[in-house]
Parts: C-alpha cells; structure tokens; sequence
C-alpha cells in the first residue's frame, strides 16, 4: 500500500485533516514532528483579511491569547506566517463543541453545573487580565477528552485599553441570543457584566436544551432581552431559578457579580477554584515580536522560514537588517497597531555599547539582587521571573537583544505576564537605575545624555 503525501508546514507540523473552515481561515489537525503532540493549526489567509479590514482583529486575538493562559481557556502555543499565511499552532480539543452535546439534549444538573462552573472560573480570569470574551455561546466552548470545557474563539474580544474616558466599552458585538441588553442598548457597557449574562444564557441552555430568550422576529427578541423576560421549565430546581434571576437581571448594577456568583450555594457545589494557572513552559510564551513576524514575514509561500527552538539556541543576539532598523522608528512600529493606547503599552528598547554577554550579565546581577530568577531562552532572550504572586499573577518580563554592528545592540524590554502597575514600579524603581551602567539612550532620546523615558 502506497503512503500518502504529506505536508509539512514550518518544518515543524505534520499537517492531518480538515477539521473546519470559515471565510477567511481554515482548521487541520496536526502534529508536533519533534514531540508527537497533536495541535490544531488554524490557517488565516493575510490578503482575504487584509481587504475586509480584519487584520486588527487577529492581531487583537493574537494578544488576547497571549495573556489569557488558563486551563480552560484553548491555549495558543505559537504564530507562524508565510508570504500570504498566518498559522496559530493551538491546543487540540478532542471533544469538539460543548453546542454539539446540548443539540442532543438538555444536560443533566450536575454536568451542566460543572462546565458552568469552568466557564465562570476561565471568564473570571480572562477578566483579572483586562479581556473580555463578548461572544460567549457554546459554539464558542470546546470539551476536551477528559470532560473539560476550554473557552475559544477571542476574535471579538476586547483590552481594557479599548474602553472610552467612561470606563465603558462601545462597540456592538456578539451573538444576538447570548448578548446582554446594554450591549444592545449602545449606551455603553462593562464588558465583565455583559460577559457575565452570557453565561447565564449558556447555563439555562444548558439545563433546558433551548434558548431564554427566543422569537422569529430580532426585535421582539431584542425586547425581550432588554426586559429581561423568560420563563424557566419547570424541572430547573429552585435554586437555579433565583441565581438565573439574578445574571440575567437586564440592569447590569443589580445584575450579580463573579464574586457574589462563587458565593451561591448551588454553584458552590463541587466547585474547585483555580487560585493562580501555573505559568506556562517559556517555549510557549507568545511576544510582540510573534505578533510582527507573522504580519511583516517575507517568508516562502509554502512556510519554510523555520522559527528559532527557543530552548537549545546559543546565547547569540539576534542581527538587525535594514527593515528591522526602520521599523524601530515610531511610525513603523506595528506593534501600536494591536496595542490601542501607545502612551500605555509595557515596553521599552534602549541602545548600548556593551557587548551582548555584559548586558546579559546585568540582567543575571538584577536578578540575584531582587526577588528575581533568571531564564536565558536563547537568540539572545533573557526572561526574568517574580518569585512572589502580585495582584494578577507572577511578574515576568521579557528582554531581548539585537545586535545592529558588533559594537551596537538594541535591547527590548516587555511585560510577558502580571500586573502592568507592578511592572512599571519595577521598571522605574529597580530594573532602569540598575541598567544605568549600560544604557546608552532609551529610545526616543534626543540626546545620549538625556534622562531615561519612563518605560
């Protein structure tokens, strides 16, 4: 029996089956040559995108994803690109969608407490992040093979750094049926609060095998919504018959928060808190420079330009070209194209004479004296780790160094996970009065001698 052609994308996948397509991406199996593991590799065509005006969109997934690192949320390992491809190379969720096993039936109490209690724990932990889903349906929720619910799909999702001077997000988005009244209102809305009735709708889904809130005619529904009128079946225990009450209540102030949810006893059954996701492998760290590769990559159509094994390769700089020197200037950096609020984002560069080994060394010295471990990652990637949890998990930060001659280096420095205010007290407190013996200017310093920006 002859063997079957294979493709193999990156040098890295073994591409498998088609496992769903849409407008602008498609979906195969794959897997890992060098480890075995089974991955999805979500296929984005950059032209189709680029002519509907989605490429913020992606990159906004992209970033989400990469702050979102929880055990039920569906985990981005990286992003590849060729000449007229974007690859995400993602977790593979055998079970399919959680949609599929209500269109067979409504579930049983204790099945669908438990996915509910999954869903809030993973929206809880997107929210500590600043993300919002806002598009919560079980469409959107995959189970995977040991009876686990992984939230996926975060196109729609917005930053907390894409709310207005109100505080409140604007933009209409989301699936009619699951989305929140206020949100169809367009005055305004707390993105955690309408994410919060979703996952109302999706538990009454799930225990009554249909919609709250249903009618042939969308502006019926929508008044529906908006007057929070359903009725619960009969078989729906008392109890969740009150909690269901309080989410879907169509005043978001009174509307129950994750808080006071976790407090109720019929969710508190059985319930078993994820108090801090352990960080994931440093291989599986998704950074700004993922993000621009995969929508600057000049590489082969067929997607041969192999990204560095960040956990073998020698403790060498990258080399700066003439394109990567132009796109430091501020008007060509993209990264200010997935990172609304430029005067905000966690992340700085600074130039120094020192070479690559001294500077690494510097950032070993901070390490030991602060509450630090260092992580060398390779290709000249230093990434420090906090011992300690802050308010949104450990700090950690990356740092990377280019060489643009072999007298001159570009140092980056990035928040890859934690609080973005810890980070800045670090940055300004700590880690910039510590490099001071090997900056030469940060970047956007008129002068050599100018003061340091604020990172």
């Amino acid at each position: 029996m002859e063997k079957k052609d294979t493709t193999i994308l990156m040098q890295k996948y073994e591409l498998g089956r088609l496992l769903g397509q849409g407008t602008f991406a498609k979906v195969y199996h794959a897997r890992n040559l060098r480890s075995g593991q089974g991955v999805a590799i979500k296929i984005i065509d950059k032209e189709k995108i680029s002519r509907v005006g989605l490429i913020d969109q992606i990159k906004r997934e992209i970033s989400v994803m990469s702050l979102v690192r929880h055990p039920n949320v569906v985990l981005l390992h990286e992003v590849m690109a060729s000449k007229t491809k974007i690859y995400f190379a993602m977790e593979y969720v055998k079970g399919g969608e959680l949609f599929n096993k209500v269109a067979k039936g409504r579930l049983k109490e204790d099945a669908a407490r438990k996915y509910f209690q999954q869903l809030i724990g993973a929206v809880d932990f997107c929210h500590s992040r600043g993300v919002y889903h806002r598009d919560i349906k079980p469409e959107n929720l995959l189970v995977d093979e040991n009876g686990n619910l992984k939230v996926s799909d975060f196109g729609l999702s917005a930053l907390c750094e894409t709310k207005r001077q109100d505080g409140l997000l604007h933009t209409t988005c989301g699936t009619p049926a699951y989305v929140a009244p206020e949100v169809i209102n367009k005055k305004g809305y707390d993105g955690a609060k309408a994410d919060i009735w979703s996952c109302g709708v999706v538990l009454f889904v799930l225990l009554a095998g249909y919609l709250p809130f249903q009618d042939p005619n969308l502006l019926e529904m929508y008044k529906k919504i908006s007057k929070g009128e359903f009725r619960c079946p009969q078989w729906f225990p008392s109890e969740v018959r009150k909690l269901l009450s309080r989410i879907l209540d169509p005043d978001p102030i009174k509307r129950i928060t994750v808080e006071k949810l976790k407090e109720n006893s019929w969710f508190k059954k059985g319930f078993k808190q994820i108090d801090s996701p352990a960080l994931l492998p440093d291989s599986d760290t998704i950074s700004v420079s993922d993000v621009q590769v995969a929508f600057q990559s000049s590489g082969s159509e067929d997607g041969l330009k192999k990204k560095v094994d960040l956990g073998t390769s020698p403790m060498r700089p990258t080399c700066f070209n003439a394109f990567d020197i132009i796109s430091l200037s501020p008007g060509f950096d993209l990264s200010g194209l997935f990172e609304n609020n430029m005067n905000q984002r966690p992340q700085a560069r600074f130039t120094s004479t020192k070479p690559a080994s001294a500077i690494i060394s510097k950032f070993e010295e901070i390490a030991e004296t602060e509450r630090f471990r260092v992580m060398k990652k390779g290709g000249g990637k230093v990434k420090l780790q906090d011992s300690k949890e802050g308010r949104k998990g450990q700090l950690a930060i990356d740092a990377e160094i280019f060489e643009v001659t072999p007298s001159f280096f570009v140092v980056e420095v990035n928040k890859a996970a934690g609080d973005t205010l810890e980070y800045r007290e670090f940055c300004n407190q700590d880690l910039k009065p510590s490099l001071k013996d090997i900056v030469w200017t940060w970047q956007g310093s008129e002068q050599q001698q100018q003061e340091p920006q604020s990172l």
